[in-house]
């Protein structure tokens, strides 16, 4: 079916952010099973915790590599073969996980994640500015809203579903790890490597029937109106280049910032709990926790926006309470640190759909280049979560030194560590109070 070509204008777009809610839910599922993967990989593989949390820097670190030339590509053959192209990307790096359990090789099963991650950025590179300019901009935080709900609420079953397939028994196998030869520990570890293979058999042809779905889907051809257009405050300006725009590279820098710390309440959480002394029966659930959180922002903000809260106010109220809340983490122990993890859901769900809108204000033509940019941000989520696992090692060895036990220490340093999260939001506060208002870098520039 040929695409249709509407404006953003159209009243007519019900069936298009229903799919593209779809997808949504559809790349939400996989990166929030990151959570359970992190324990499960750092168990099979005997990891540290910075090694763990490759996991996340193999699924985030595509979003560097491909951003523009997944733009490049969505350019040449539209929006809608992008968004299936991605889907079968996506189906190939769930595949990757059948020779990585059999050799039980943690690098193939970060190729496997990175794969992944290749057709992820496809489909955020098409699905985000798509959704953006679906609809008037002052309105795009709603929308975008509307598909964070999909997105999380996707997370929360994956994370679920996962941690019950992944994590069931893993404290039992633990404790026969500690008294077993070498030969009966291979065999273990393989076994429960093997536990992969048909969950992600599974996906992968599901991913595959989406891909072929979504050629069919009846998605109409949009684009920036203002790009081209003589009426519009862009077309009259004389910038020849997105480094003539401030406050894109600066909500860039605020996007980047935010996928470290929204990944770090998402990812860390379960091992968190772990090191907490929680048994992982319990602790499996606590993704889901941070993910209700983000899904009662969502919704809240899908009703409040623009209506009743300006984006930029929401993007304040966001950085304010993730400063509250990573001190609090650091501050209070047991279940009470670990909710507050989970609450740091709040204070992100609103932060995408805030700085998209904000960033792309203005940009005109440069809006699918600009688009690229801020795709190669979620980058920070490859970036931040092992820092914060290298500074957990680091801290774990000092307390040790000092003669804490091993268990006090890692609870001690994964608590204290989480001081991180603090500068991040400090970054996306400055972008919400001041950086997205600057929109050239002189006063004289039009």
């Amino acid at each position: 079916m040929a695409e249709s070509k509407v404006t953003p204008n159209s009243k007519n777009n019900l069936i298009p952010i229903i799919i593209i809610a779809g997808l949504f839910f559809i790349f939400g599922f996989v990166t929030w099973i990151n959570g359970a993967l992190i324990p499960f990989m750092k168990t099979i593989n005997e990891l540290t915790d910075a090694q763990s949390y490759l996991v996340a820097s193999a699924s985030y670190i595509s979003f560097v590599v491909m951003a523009l030339p997944a733009s490049y590509i969505i350019n040449k053959i539209g929006y809608k073969k992008g968004m299936s192209l991605g889907l079968i990307i996506m189906a190939v790096g769930a595949l990757v996980f059948i020779p990585a359990a059999e050799a039980r090789t943690y690098w193939i099963f970060l190729s496997g994640i990175f794969i992944q991650g290749i057709g992820m950025t496809l489909l955020q590179t098409a699905s985000n500015p798509y959704i953006t300019i679906l609809g008037p901009i002052e309105s795009a935080a709603k929308r975008i809203a509307i598909m964070g709900i999909a997105n999380k609420v996707a997370g929360s079953l994956g994370s679920i579903i996962f941690g019950a397939l992944l994590l069931s028994g893993i404290d039992e196998v633990k404790t026969k790890l500690e008294s077993v030869s070498i030969d009966e520990k291979s065999a273990l570890l393989n076994t429960m490597a093997d536990s992969v293979v048909t969950p992600y058999i599974t996906m992968a042809v599901v991913l595959v029937l989406l891909g072929i779905l979504i050629r069919k889907a009846p998605l109409p051809h949009v684009e920036a109106t203002d790009a081209d257009s003589d009426n519009t405050a862009e077309a009259k300006t004389k910038k020849t280049s997105i480094f003539q725009f401030p406050h894109l590279w600066l909500g860039v820098l605020a996007l980047f910032v935010y996928v470290g710390a929204e990944v770090i309440a998402g990812d860390t959480i379960i091992a968190y709990g772990i090191s907490l002394g929680f048994p992982a029966a319990e602790a499996k659930y606590f993704t889901t926790y941070t993910l209700l959180a983000m899904v009662l922002t969502y919704a809240l903000g899908a009703i409040l926006i623009p209506k009743y809260l300006k984006q930029g106010t929401a993007l304040k109220i966001s950085a304010i309470l993730g400063i509250v809340f990573s001190i609090c983490i650091i501050l209070t122990s047991g279940f009470t640190s670990v909710l507050f993890v989970a609450a740091l859901g709040i204070s992100n769900a609103l932060v995408w759909p805030a700085v998209w809108p904000l960033t792309l204000d203005g940009l005109g033509k440069f809006t699918k280049t600009a688009s690229a940019l801020l795709i190669m941000a979620i980058s920070g989520g490859a970036i931040i979560p092992p820092l914060y696992g290298s500074i957990v090692d680091v801290k774990k060895l000092q307390l040790i030194s000092t003669g804490l036990s091993e268990t006090e220490a890692i609870a001690s340093a994964s608590t204290s560590s989480y001081w991180i999260l603090i500068p991040c939001y400090a970054i996306i506060l400055f972008f919400a109070i001041w950086g997205h208002k600057f929109k050239s870098w002189t006063k004289n520039q039009s």
